[in-house]
């Protein structure tokens, strides 16, 4: 059903008989290429963002600067790896560690606020991951050992972990459905801001506290963003779309945690393959960024031979590209679809490979690495919207979050990964040869995603306000991936 450009999917249980899966598989080709809009007025993001009131900017802002602040979060260890290894007398590598927990503990995190957060609310799981940023980065300034370190940074990992699907939660549940694809394109960008933010404030911060440990100072400084946002969430209420199901949930029986974890078996029993297809999408997006930028700055610095100063302006750079195509891209799929917008990103990226890695100029590498990474974050530009359209209204929180983050696991080797293989094209005076080997990883990766898009469905513009019928289980509201709804045209939207 269209309703003023939304489809209401109507959720049934899914049918795995041979016809329909090969069904499915013989319509990948045409569903790719079927634009929902043949106009090109719906390239132009203003009537989107003119559909936003300020209620809305409102809820979108807490959800945008709270992932901002989880990427700056992460990447103030990143930022001051040497100087926190100087500190607490240990190498780089043992810093490194620490990243590395992270990442391996943001899938507990992603399940426990998932679930908390479609169960009793998106604002009290939010809270508590600001909470813990703050107190996790205040007490990561008094760290003295390795091991005090190693302890919050574990921490750390569960709170970025949980704080994904409670922020792409708050800044899309709340808004207009005309405005999802530009903000869409405009969230997962924060993620680069969040960098940009801990590389500038890291040089601001130096020897501030005593001489190699401005690092403390800048971790007591960033917990001071994660308050205001605790603040600011506290005095707002929960938003509409939880609201609607809780009323809904009032009507029914009390259930027992029993019960509801039968619901929750029930779920993933039924969407156990679009789950699937989300962690192997989120696989692929995730190397796609972690494979190009991961080994990059000692790709300039080591090969290229570029200073510290022009490399930090050649990453500003590449990442002001990646900031603008995450709108660009998100907005360009109210024209393309989701698919074939991510589909044209890959193809793209693909082509910006080559000058990327293989150019020894820095002007040839900062326009070529501007727009590769325009490309890149253009097609993660696309993620947080497309993952909620695919995800069961349900468990919007939990399925999301927990697919991303589970991609971020399975993708958290890149860098081993290249820097293995670079051992294996030495160069002279004891270097390797990074970028070809960035190059053919890459090219590998973009060829993956090509597949795992054009095989994988779509709900373009499925609502995001549908409540769950009042026997969720019996009747879970989700399409599998075998029942793909067809993405609006124009025409259908005028006569429904």
């Amino acid at each position: 059903m269209v309703e003023a450009g939304v489809v209401h999917v109507e959720e049934e249980k899914p049918d795995f008989s041979w016809g329909s899966i090969k069904n499915y598989f013989k319509t990948r080709p045409t569903t790719l290429f079927q634009l929902p809009e043949t106009h090109v007025s719906k390239l132009n993001p203003l009537p989107g963002l003119r559909a936003m009131k300020l209620k809305h900017w409102n809820w979108y802002f807490l959800g945008f600067f709270a992932w901002t602040v989880d990427s700056m979060d992460f990447f103030v260890v990143s930022s001051t790896a040497a100087n926190i290894a100087t500190s607490l007398g240990v190498s780089i590598t043992d810093i490194t560690w620490g990243m590395t927990l992270v990442l391996m503990l943001r899938s507990v995190g992603a399940v426990i606020f998932g679930l908390a957060s479609d169960y009793y609310g998106r604002k009290w799981p939010y809270i508590a991951c600001c909470f813990m940023f703050v107190a996790l980065e205040i007490g990561m300034g008094f760290c003295q050992t390795y091991k005090q370190f190693l302890a919050i940074r574990s921490l750390f990992g569960v709170a970025m972990g949980g704080m994904y699907g409670c922020a792409a939660a708050t800044a899309l549940e709340n808004v207009p459905a005309e405005s999802h694809s530009v903000l869409s394109g405009l969230f997962l960008p924060g993620y680069n801001l969040g960098y940009l933010l801990a590389i500038v404030f890291a040089r601001a911060f130096q020897d501030t506290y005593k001489e190699g440990e401005g690092w403390r100072s800048l971790c007591w400084f960033t917990a001071g963003p994660a308050f205001i946002l605790l603040v600011w969430r506290l005095v707002m209420p929960e938003n509409d779309y939880f609201l609607k199901l809780k009323a809904q949930r009032q009507n029914q029986e009390t259930k027992t945690f029993k019960e509801n974890w039968a619901e929750i078996k029930q779920a993933c029993a039924t969407h156990w393959v679009t789950f699937i297809y989300l962690i192997f999408l989120m696989s692929g997006f995730n190397f796609m960024s972690h494979g190009t930028q991961d080994l990059y700055p000692t790709f300039l610095s080591n090969q290229i031979g570029l200073s510290p100063d022009a490399k930090t302006v050649l990453m500003v750079v590449i990442n002001l590209g990646a900031m603008i195509g995450g709108v660009f891209f998100g907005q360009i799929t109210e024209l393309t679809g989701r698919r074939l917008g991510i589909f044209i990103g890959t193809i793209c990226a693909g082509a910006f490979t080559y000058p990327s890695f293989m150019l020894k100029i820095q002007s040839g590498l900062m326009g070529s690495a501007f727009f590769l990474q325009f490309c890149v974050m253009g097609c993660w530009g696309i993620a947080p919207i497309h993952l909620f359209e695919l995800s069961p209204n349900s468990y919007r929180a939990f399925s999301a979050g927990l697919a991303y983050q589970l991609g971020n696991l399975a993708s958290s080797a890149s860098s081993t990964i290249e820097s293995t293989l670079g051992s294996q094209f030495p160069l002279p005076g004891g270097l390797y040869d990074y970028g070809k080997v960035m190059a053919i990883f890459c090219g590998c990766i973009f060829g993956y995603m090509l597949i795992v898009v054009f095989l994988g469905p779509e709900k373009f513009h499925k609502s995001l306000d549908d409540i769950p019928s009042d026997d969720l289980m019996e009747k879970v509201r989700s399409n599998d991936s075998f029942h793909h709804e067809p993405k609006p045209t124009t025409q259908q939207q005028e006569t429904v």
